[in-house]
C-alpha cells in the first residue's frame, strides 16, 4: 500500500466524515443516521475545536479513514481524557495500518498537551476485530459499563 498520511481534518472534509459515520453506524450497529443531522453534527465540531476535532487518513490524496476526539474533564486526575470516537476505515484499507497511524498521530498530539491524562474509547461488544486492534496498541479494557439517558421530551 502507498504511504498513509495523517492530518487534522478541515471543514472541506465534513462530507467525507459524515459519509463515513453513516457507513460505520450501519455496519456496526445496523443504524441509519439522518444525513442532514450527521452532516450538521460533523460540521459543528469542525467549527468548534474547543469541543474536539477529527483526524483523517489519506492514501494517494484519497481520504480513507477518520476518527473523532472529544474531551472529558477528570477531576480525579486534574486533566483531560481524549475520547476516541467515530473510528472508520474504508474496507479496502483495513488491516493495513491506517488506524495504527491515526492512533500514533493522536499519541503524538497528546504528548505535547500537558492537560491530557490519557485516551479512552468504547467499542461494540461484538466488534472483536476492533478490540484486538486496541489491545495490540496497548490499550487496556476497563471494568465499566456504559449507560445512556436520552434527553427527556
Amino acid at each position: 500500500m502507498d504511504t498513509i498520511s495523517i492530518r487534522l481534518a478541515q471543514p472541506s472534509d465534513g462530507k467525507n466524515i459524515a459519509n463515513f459515520n453513516q457507513a460505520m453506524a450501519k455496519e456496526t450497529e445496523n443504524k441509519v443516521l439522518v444525513p442532514h443531522v450527521i452532516l450538521a453534527g460533523v460540521n459543528t465540531l469542525l467549527k468548534n475545536p474547543s469541543q474536539g476535532f477529527y483526524i483523517v487518513a489519506e492514501v494517494d490524496s484519497k481520504v480513507v479513514g477518520c476518527l473523532m476526539i472529544t474531551r472529558e474533564w477528570s477531576d480525579w486526575r486534574n486533566g483531560v481524557f481524549w475520547w476516541i470516537q467515530s473510528v472508520f476505515v474504508l474496507k479496502n484499507y483495513r488491516r493495513r495500518g491506517v488506524y495504527r497511524r491515526m492512533y500514533e498521530f493522536v499519541k503524538e498530539l497528546a504528548s505535547n498537551k500537558e492537560d491530557v491524562c490519557g485516551f479512552r474509547l468504547y467499542v461494540e461488544q461484538d466488534n472483536l476485530i476492533a478490540q484486538e486492534t486496541y489491545n495490540a496498541l496497548g490499550m487496556k479494557q476497563l471494568p465499566y459499563l456504559m449507560f445512556e439517558q436520552p434527553k427527556p421530551e
